[in-house]
């Protein structure tokens, strides 16, 4: 393909590829980014880079430069957490991609784990606490505070396509969706990841890998928190009605958060966002692909009676959640 070509020729330019045999791969790389596997004589590694239009139905425009900031989020995580990142190996600013490990020896992407319905609360722990530990190493950070002033690239990846696209579609809660923007844009405690879910987390008997921080913002923890626990909701209903274990996930996973950072206050805002993030997977910029017409109508319905009530009880809405799926008609 040219486009390998013209990848393996930068390749060779910038000293990253030796072998005139190299070979390139085209991997799986999700709608923000080109991933490729490099195998190169005996060495195999991964090339990662940002693409300006994202790959969805709708228009969707994003800086580049966010490849540097996924670049500087696994610089920063690997200080203290070296083995829940991916070694890092090359970085090219001007070109915007970078090189990292390949890994492969029994990783499995947590996504499709979870697609097959294959649940495990003890995995759910273990991102509880990956994720509270980066989030209470940050807090206060000057460094990172500084490191990662990312605001204009958030909004572009995610208050934008996630909140403000939601509310256009949604009149009834457009001034809901519109105040929650403003908040979350304002905030500022700690390093966010941005793209926490399944589908960016690779797992293996001993190890759990995070990928893809190209959304790597100084901003607010519940965002995070609230992104994955929607993937949670999701696969449940994709499961639904039976009962697939994505609840007790849930509870594990939160109750693993607060362990290791606790905060009390936290759960109100990521209450709120949870909701929001919900219709978002339905009527925003990056909708879901598993869910059919039904379910997607469960979702917007589910949200439009429960987001106005704004409850500040992340037990009441997974209550009310788990508890309507069981009506579902298989």
């Amino acid at each position: 393909m040219k486009e390998n070509a013209e990848i393996l020729d930068l390749l060779r330019r910038d000293g990253v590829v030796r072998d005139p045999a190299a070979r390139l791969t085209p991997l799986a790389g999700g709608v923000s980014c080109e991933v490729w596997l490099v195998e190169d004589g005996v060495r195999r590694f991964v090339v990662k880079r940002a693409l300006s239009k994202l790959k969805v139905k709708e228009d969707w425009f994003a800086d580049v430069k966010r490849n540097r900031s996924e670049w500087e989020f696994i610089r920063y995580v690997a200080r203290f957490l070296p083995r829940a990142v991916p070694a890092l190996q090359y970085c090219s600013a001007a070109d915007n991609y970078f090189v990292m490990e390949h890994l492969n020896g029994g990783f499995l992407n947590w996504k499709e784990m979870l697609l097959a319905g294959r649940a495990d609360a003890g995995k759910a722990a273990s991102a509880g606490n990956l994720l509270a530990q980066i989030h209470r190493q940050s807090t206060a950070d000057p460094d990172a505070a500084k490191r990662f002033d990312t605001t204009p690239n958030f909004s572009q990846l995610r208050i934008e396509p996630y909140l403000l696209a939601t509310g256009e579609k949604n009149p009834s809660l457009r001034s809901i969706f519109q105040a929650e923007a403003a908040r979350l844009a304002g905030t500022r405690e700690c390093l966010v990841h941005g793209d926490f879910s399944p589908k960016n987390i690779l797992v293996s008997d001993d190890r759990m890998v995070l990928l893809d921080g190209e959304v790597a913002w100084y901003g607010d923890p519940a965002f995070d928190v609230a992104f994955f626990l929607n993937h949670l909701f999701l696969k449940a209903l994709f499961h639904a009605p039976r009962d697939a274990g994505m609840r007790l996930m849930v509870e594990t996973f939160w109750c693993a958060y607060q362990a290791e950072r606790p905060a009390p206050e936290l759960e109100r805002r990521v209450s709120r966002l949870l909701l929001m993030l919900l219709l978002a997977r339905v009527d925003g910029k990056s909708p879901v692909e598993y869910l059919d017409s039904a379910r997607q109508d469960f979702v917007r319905d589910f949200v439009r009676a429960e987001l106005p009530g704004q409850s500040s009880s992340l037990t009441s809405i997974a209550s009310a959640w788990f508890s309507r799926l069981l009506e579902i008609s298989k």
